[in-house]
């Protein structure tokens, strides 16, 4: 029995189509992920830019047929779809939208699973715990390389001329290395032994020239016996499950050690099951294939993508998804493989970049090198707090503006509503009537919900990766009746709206720097408290030191250590620890206050009041210079 579904408006890019795909490849991606999860609930909207008019350019035939499709233009938007990069999903009333192929496809997968109960096995795509591409882009380079890298690396490559396809994509080669490298699953050490136990009876069988019964399905879907890992996934996969082994291995397999175990082989994308992340990478080496055997003799060095993409087609369902879209499978992929070592030198998804200069006369520990800051003239700086005493009454608050009603414990309660207290006061300080202000990472609305409710008539924009923390302060503002509040649910580089001021409570790592980002293009005012100093690294965006005054004086390495040790200022940890915390938390964002300054802003480093609402109890506030002097 279906449950009860409310229809969401799911918005897609179309650009152009070449044979038989859609430009950009999320949109085939998205389009082959409703058609495998027959999902119905979506209504779907291909937007092209406003000088694309007519919709006859698009076959039919790349059409699912069972799906409510129109085409607008990009002009047409809702506005809170305007603010997001798509593909975007946005609910009946408007004011909650999902951005971001990952986010996107995580919501189909569970709007299909409402819509009928009985589909389990849609469900399964979200893996283990429910976590499968659920770390966003930013932070996790396994969800980076399905959802950005590999569909952009593909497409670049689909429109390229045939003269200039020499090599394979860098992307797809670190998918081929990925599908190389031995599988972790919470369950090894069981598999690994089953395995043993199933090679045995391979083994003895094939002197019989008999195969054992529980192996039969396995054998049918492996492209050669030694892919006994396809029986584990391929039961979860199958109405007919193969029968279970007698529960206890034999005496020899138990006894074995842990390193004798043979490793277990990539089946799909993540490992043994199949997930979602096959389901979105299907298309992309689908496409890829199609096109590099019309245009090639043979496919050089993919030997494991292409067992990979025959697997997936066995997969119930993927057939039937692949028509629907137009999608006709290659039966027979003629490749060479590469010679052994030959793909070492490609990154992986897990690996990150080598540090390129080397401290050889770097010494550890923070002293050092707050000594060497010391000696170039650099130490923290705090400016006093412009407003140190405002304080909202929080009693005469309603009590779904109180962000401890019944949910913490008394004293987290105030430390959390003086932290609020202080964002508050800087942002009231900034803001006049019309402005928009974002609440990055915004959780469950703390910092958002209070504004929204204070200055009813500015646009308040809540952005937050985790569903069910948006969710609740979406549930906080109806008890509000609050009408001045969007809520996104996408990674921070997907919302791409104009706004005045920018605010973060506890931005943990590189976040609190990709807040600052987004501010600065946007010429935008920003308070943030950063958190998780020891989260901070080197990414595809950001290397540290930033400031060009920091660079001169130190490594990535020795800014590593002062982030390391900033993280150090819990209370139980003595004072002087702490000391030494608070002053490398305020060296870290010195660094990130004089890169600031260099894009014509004006910032101050501020510690809240009290400092003991919080161990990260720093506070930047940059405001742009033409902002200043307007406000002036």
């Amino acid at each position: 029995m279906k449950g009860n579904v409310t229809e969401d408006h799911l918005y897609l890019d179309y650009f152009l189509q070449n044979e038989d795909y859609i430009f950009p490849l999320h949109t085939s991606i998205s389009l082959f992920l409703l058609s495998y999860c027959d999902c119905k609930t979506f209504k779907v909207f291909l937007v092209s830019p406003d000088e694309i008019v007519s919709d006859a350019q698009l076959t039919n035939k790349m059409l699912p047929k069972d799906l409510e499709i129109c085409f607008i233009q990009s002009s047409q938007l809702p506005l809170i779809i305007q603010s997001c990069c798509l593909p975007a999903v946005v609910e009946k009333n408007g004011r909650f939208c999902r951005a971001g192929l990952a986010v996107v496809a995580r919501h189909i997968v569970n709007k299909a699973s409402e819509e009928d109960p009985s589909k389990k096995d849609i469900l399964e795509l979200l893996g283990f715990k429910k976590t499968c591409l659920k770390a966003c882009a930013e932070v996790s380079e396994w969800t980076r390389l399905c959802e950005i890298s590999i569909p952009l690396a593909v497409e670049n490559f689909l429109k390229e001329s045939v003269d200039q396809h020499q090599n394979i994509p860098t992307e797809v080669l670190q998918f081929e290395k990925k599908l190389g490298e031995p599988v972790k699953v919470h369950n090894d050490d069981k598999i690994r032994r089953q395995k043993v136990r199933r090679q045995t009876a391979f083994d003895e069988a094939a002197v019989h020239n008999v195969l054992p019964q529980e192996e039969i399905l396995a054998e049918n879907l492996a492209s050669s016996p030694a892919d006994l890992e396809l029986r584990v996934p391929f039961s979860k996969l199958t109405v007919q499950k193969i029968p279970a082994a007698s529960n206890r291995e034999p005496s020899h397999i138990r006894k074995m050690k842990t390193s004798e175990l043979p490793p277990l082989e990539h089946v799909f994308a993540e490992g043994l099951y199949f997930t979602l992340a096959d389901i979105i990478l299907f298309p992309c080496i689908h496409q890829f294939l199609v096109f590099s055997k019309n245009h090639r003799d043979k496919i050089l060095g993919l030997s494991l993508i292409s067992r990979w993409y025959q697997r997936v087609q066995k997969v119930p369902g993927i057939k039937q998804a692949a028509s629907k879209c137009g999608m006709q499978f290659l039966q027979y992929v003629d490749f060479f493989s590469f010679p052994e070592g030959c793909l070492q030198n490609i990154c992986t998804a897990s690996e990150e970049p080598e540090e390129k200069h080397e401290d050889i006369l770097f010494i550890g520990g923070p002293r050092p090198t707050m000594t060497k800051l010391m000696e170039n003239g650099i130490q923290a700086m705090f400016f006093p707090h412009p407003c140190p005493n405002w304080a909202l009454d929080w009693d005469s608050l309603p009590a779904a503006v109180n962000p401890g009603e019944g949910k913490m414990s008394s004293d987290r309660a105030l430390r959390k509503q003086q932290q609020l207290n202080n964002l508050v006061a800087l942002v009231m300080k900034l803001a006049t009537p019309g402005d928009v202000i974002v609440d990055f990472c915004s959780g469950g609305g703390h910092v958002g919900i209070v504004l929204a409710h204070l200055l009813r008539s500015c646009q308040v924009i809540l952005v937050e990766n985790k569903e069910l923390s948006l969710i609740r302060a979406k549930e906080r503002s109806d008890e509000l009746g609050l009408n001045n509040i969007w809520f996104i649910q996408a990674n921070l580089d997907y919302f791409k709206g104009t706004f005045k001021i920018g605010v973060a409570l506890h931005a943990c790592g590189v976040a609190t720097d990709m807040v600052i980002e987004r501010c600065l293009k946007v010429c935008a005012a920003f308070v943030i408290c950063p958190c998780c100093y020891g989260f901070i690294q080197n990414t595809a965006k950001f290397t540290f030191p930033q400031s060009h005054r920091f660079k001169n004086v130190l490594s990535y390495k020795e800014h590593m250590v002062l982030c390391r040790f900033a993280d150090q200022t819990a209370v139980q940890l003595p004072p002087e620890r702490r000391q030494i915390g608070k002053h490398c938390m305020g060296l870290v964002d010195l660094d990130r206050a004089w890169y600031v300054e260099e894009c014509n802003y004006s910032v101050q480093v501020i510690s809240m009041e009290p400092e003991t609402c919080s161990p990260k109890n720093n506070l930047i506030m940059g405001v742009p210079v033409k902002f200043k002097r307007a406000s002036d």
